[in-house]
């Protein structure tokens, strides 16, 4: 399956967002310390077979494999220093052979990318593929190579890397033709993400929409498709991301990206002043189950929210308070999170205010009162809530002091209500 990165960080998207993986930190210098070279004595190596390279993929010397296997579950477990020091043994060691130490290099360079040291990743990959240009795994370390680029902020010569993946696919002998075309095709894919992340949302289009029409995993095809959408709306191509997103649901409706690839529709319906669509594609996404995403109900969550709040924001910005009404119900309704259901339903009682159905606002505002009550003191409860509480007294009381108003205008502008004749005997004051 090809290697799909996180979802946009853009508006975009997405994320994406979602949206929420943190970089591995780097590590500084390993320590000075070294394995014992004499500590195991290991057979020596034929001098023709260390110079032709010739070896077979597992060395024939069991301490190699060893260390090798070592140095990959170090660095599975994030001790990157051991694991180097494994690496170089490999490397620094004259009995080990030039298979071994091929291993080792690619194994250093995936340790160093894994660990967030980009700049010695690069440079290993670097060293690789232009002292063993035969070798088989020339392609990994090409596609590698890019996504190190790519991550260092060096688009150009990332784009030039995936490239690379491609021409050196077309050199290789027949043997794995299905490893090498998969790589051709991820490296396809990485073309289209670059371009994307450079922000030449054209070319990310294009490549997209050639990537998902290829022979792919269906989740990558899926993705391709949905990321085709993304590029079109950041070009500014609402009509067309809006065509690209509705087929992207309709024929992926189970993918892990329709969540959020319905909040962009919904967007791209409100740019296109097609308030009603976009009201309906919201309602959709908020009236939708997890079902089919099981295992990734808190991703729909966090897209429903995201999509009616700024819908609802808008409509109510916009004075549509009834459709600001409906959105800001379904988001209620969402969670019994005090944190979150609490500032909606004020946003409710604000809507109701504006209709002036003042028994519906008050009867919010104390829905808001009495849960805030019942929240545990300890731990205290977040300071926003606090000011929530506040705020929702204040306008009871604007709520009461306009009953109040209201009532004595009513009475005193009520038909058959006669003003008072003047007293004789206290006239009023002259103006």
């Amino acid at each position: 399956m090809i290697f799909r990165p996180p979802v946009p960080r853009n508006v975009r998207c997405a994320v994406c967002a979602c949206a929420a993986l943190l970089p591995l930190r780097s590590f500084g210098d390993p320590p000075a310390a070294k394995f014992n070279p004499n500590a195991v004595v290991a057979p020596a190596v034929p001098a023709a077979r260390q110079a032709t390279g010739t070896e077979p993929a597992l060395s024939e010397l069991p301490e190699a494999n060893g260390l090798l296997h070592l140095a990959a579950s170090l660095a599975a477990k994030a001790d990157y220093p051991t694991s180097e020091i494994a690496y170089r043994q490999i490397l620094n060691r004259p009995e080990f052979s030039l298979a071994d130490k091929k291993s080792a290099l690619l194994g250093l360079a995936h340790m160093y990318r894994k660990a967030g040291a980009l700049t010695k990743a690069a440079a290993i990959y670097e060293k690789f593929v232009a002292q063993y240009p035969d070798d088989s795994r020339i392609p990994d370390a090409f596609l590698d190579l890019g996504r190190t680029l790519r991550d260092m902020g060096a688009n150009e010569l990332a784009l030039n890397r995936f490239y690379s993946v491609i021409n050196s696919t077309l050199k290789l002998p027949a043997q794995g033709f299905e490893h090498y075309t998969l790589l051709a095709k991820t490296a396809q894919f990485e073309i289209a993400q670059t371009y994307y992340e450079a922000g030449d949302y054209d070319q990310a289009g294009k490549f997209f929409s050639r990537v998902r029409l290829l022979d792919l995993a269906p989740a990558d095809r899926a993705r391709a498709h949905f990321m085709a959408g993304c590029a079109q709306e950041n070009a500014g191509d609402l009509v067309g991301a809006v065509t690209t997103l509705r087929n992207y649901i309709e024929e992926w409706p189970n993918d892990e990206n329709v969540p959020e690839a319905r909040y962009m529709l919904a967007t791209a319906l409100g740019a296109l002043n097609r308030t009603q669509d976009a009201m309906n594609v919201t309602l959709q996404l908020l009236r939708a189950e997890h079902k089919q995403s099981r295992g990734d109900s808190r991703r729909w969550s966090y897209w429903q929210r995201r999509a009616g709040n700024q819908l609802a924001n808008t409509f109510f910005e916009n004075g549509d308070i009834v459709n600001a009404l409906t959105i800001y119900s379904y988001l209620a309704a969402l969670s019994q999170d005090p944190a979150w259901r609490l500032p909606i339903l004020y946003q409710v009682g604000l809507c109701y205010d504006r209709m002036f159905q003042a028994e519906r606002a008050r009867a919010t505002y104390q829905e808001i009162l009495d849960v805030a009550a019942g929240l545990p003191a300890s731990p205290p409860p977040p300071a926003a809530i606090g000011e929530l509480t506040q705020m929702a007294k204040w306008r009871m009381n604007q709520l009461g002091w306009r009953d109040d108003i209201n009532h004595r205008l009513t009475t005193l502008l009520a038909p058959g209500v006669s003003t008072p004749a003047p007293d004789p005997g206290n006239p009023p004051p002259s103006t």
